[in-house]
């Protein structure tokens, strides 16, 4: 377990797609949300595909 992650530059990032248990995938518009999540906080994997699509994907824990 990771005790200290680098923080993810959400300047790049269009959609937060968070990956739910049993398969479903929450989409969320960043425009205007950057101020109120921290992934950084978050208990999961981070796929930070932002600089080919825009996309940062979660994987909560349990689900990653």
């Amino acid at each position: 377990m990771k005790l200290f992650v680098s923080p993810i530059d959400l300047s790049a990032v269009s959609t937060l797609y968070y990956h739910l248990p049993d398969g479903p995938v929450l989409s969320l518009k960043v425009d205007g949300i950057e101020d109120y999540i921290d992934l950084g906080l978050e208990m999961g994997h981070i796929c930070d595909t932002s600089a080919i699509d825009g996309v940062v994907h979660f994987f909560p824990r349990g689900n990653a």
